[in-house]
């Protein structure tokens, strides 16, 4: 009964049939999504990590957003805002042990109604079976890098190679087999670069002899902040894991495989014997040569450091050559021309800032992702803006992007107008967050808003307070919410998120 609602609305909202005709006339559309991509490790951003020369090339003549933000920095919430343009609360899928409830209204649901083939490859996260796509094929839950299992239209199969460049070859094959008298839209999603950062045979020495420089807030050791900065278990220096984070084991006895280590195990075993001999003789001398420093305290938290950054830009440096592979392809068919191409992840990662990695915090690292939108005849030269969007708007924006109405239970704003040069102001005075799931990393629940110049934050089970000034201090070192100086700004930002909970019908209660 629920698909024939949701068919019917479409019929009603798009007028089905006028649509598929004028659909022949619409732009491709490709949404890119790396998962934990921060957008420091994007060379466009300008902090000089890494090169990603492919992606650079989708911001020389498209829009590169220097602050676009996530709703609820974790992998399959944001991938659930992506499909249905609301909040985690209203669609369903707050966090990761959650089930997206496939039913309900989508962007792909409405492209296809629309006339457009649609399709999606690469991670998924939502546990349900895709609906709404002519095609897809994923990886079952985070996926495996190295021989990684796929699920193809419901039929499982162990694929061989590197899964960043599985992925590419699927989302070509679909391309090169679908109805070409049809615009398409194709979701392409990486794993890559996930925990727990498993580089191509290709990177093993990339950045052999690099040293990444150290973020000034390495060693922060969170003062001014509540509770919550200080219970995290997610830095770099305490909780990685020796065997699955920073790679220093091969073969595990029976006694050492517990936890993340028998994870590692298992993502060991997916290596053929002639791929254990090549990582086992890249990664052999790193181990060696970490056991006779026999490193401690901050010496060896720089270590780990180190370990860490080299695997997750070799990562990622797979990530930039596929998107290199997928727009030779556009322009080998003559689809360049006619194809929106927009560039994100699923929310921003911490490299090494506050000593942290991984994500969740409404903190600036994690709450920001990276965004560039690419679209010939529009976006014609490279333009960089500061205005804020968030991933609660993208539904909107491509249903703008194909001709369709933006459907009102949807609570993002299309920032087409931003795209043509006609928007002067913020699409939002303010973004609403909220992070729902204190488990891995033991990160606390919390919501906020934030505003061009201003953050706070609210640890709803601690009931603890953070506010910052982003304009005098931007990576949140000092907490002011306490500051009498700020006492006029506290009560206008509280009430600031008092409304934006109350617009969005969040119903977590807020004890002022």
């Amino acid at each position: 009964m629920k698909k024939i609602i949701v068919f019917l609305y479409m019929v009603v909202a798009f007028g089905y049939v006028s649509a598929q005709q004028l659909a022949r006339k619409r732009p491709n559309i490709i949404y890119m999504m790396s998962d934990d991509h921060g957008y420091q490790a994007i060379s466009a951003y300008g902090y000089g990590l890494n090169k990603t020369p492919n992606i650079d090339q989708l911001a020389e003549k498209g829009m590169l957003f220097t602050r676009a933000f996530v709703t609820n920095s974790i992998c399959g919430p944001s991938r659930a805002v992506l499909l249905t343009g609301k909040h985690s609360h209203i669609n369903g899928f707050k966090d990761n042990h959650s089930r997206f409830n496939g039913d309900q209204p989508t962007v792909a649901k409405y492209l296809q109604a629309a006339g457009y083939q649609t399709a999606l490859v690469g991670k998924w996260h939502l546990e349900s079976d895709p609906q709404g796509f002519d095609y897809w094929n994923i990886v079952p839950g985070q996926g495996s890098y190295h021989n990684p299992d796929f699920i193809e239209m419901g039929v499982r199969k162990r694929v061989p190679g590197y899964v960043t460049n599985i992925t590419t070859d699927f989302a070509i094959s679909w391309l090169n087999t679908r109805d070409q008298n049809k615009p398409f839209f194709l979701v392409y999603q990486q794993k890559a670069p996930h925990r727990n950062w498993m580089p191509e045979e290709k990177y093993y020495h990339l950045f052999d002899s690099t040293a990444f420089p150290v973020p000034s807030t390495f060693f922060d050791k969170y003062q001014t902040r509540s509770r919550a900065a200080k219970e995290q278990e997610m830095e770099i220096a305490a909780d990685m894991n020796d065997a699955y984070d920073l790679k220093l084991a091969f073969d595990l006895t029976k006694e050492e495989r517990v936890g993340l280590a028998n994870m590692w195990q298992g993502i060991y075993d997916r290596f053929t014997p002639d791929e254990k001999k090549k990582w086992e003789a890249a990664y052999g001398p790193m181990i060696e040569a970490f056991k006779k420093a026999n490193l401690s305290g901050e010496e060896l938290a720089v270590w780990k450091y180190q370990r860490y950054m080299k695997d997750y830009l070799r990562c990622v440096q797979s990530v930039d050559d596929n998107v290199g592979r997928l727009m030779a392809y556009l322009k080998e068919n003559n689809l360049e021309d006619n194809t929106i191409v927009i560039y994100t992840s699923d929310q921003g990662f911490f490299l090494g800032e506050h000593g942290w990695f991984d994500k969740r915090w409404m903190y600036e690292e994690s709450f920001r992702t990276p965004l560039i939108v690419k679209w010939p005849g529009v976006t014609n030269k490279k333009e960089t803006t500061s205005m804020m969007v968030q991933n609660l708007d993208f539904a909107e924006t491509i249903l703008e992007m194909a001709g369709l109405p933006v459907p009102a239970d949807m609570q993002g704003k299309s920032f087409v107008p931003l795209l043509k040069g006609k928007q002067k102001s913020d699409l939002h005075n303010a973004l609403y967050y909220h992070f729902y799931e204190n488990i891995e990393h033991k990160v606390a629940k919390h919501i906020g808003v934030r505003t061009s110049r201003y953050k706070i934050i609210y640890f709803y089970e601690n009931k603890e307070w953070e506010m910052y000034d982003l304009l005098k201090d931007k990576h949140e070192m000092k907490n002011i919410f306490h500051d009498p100086a700020y006492s006029s700004i506290r009560k206008m930002m509280q009430q600031k998120l008092l409304q934006k909970k109350e617009q969005y019908n969040d119903p977590v209660v807020v004890e002022l």
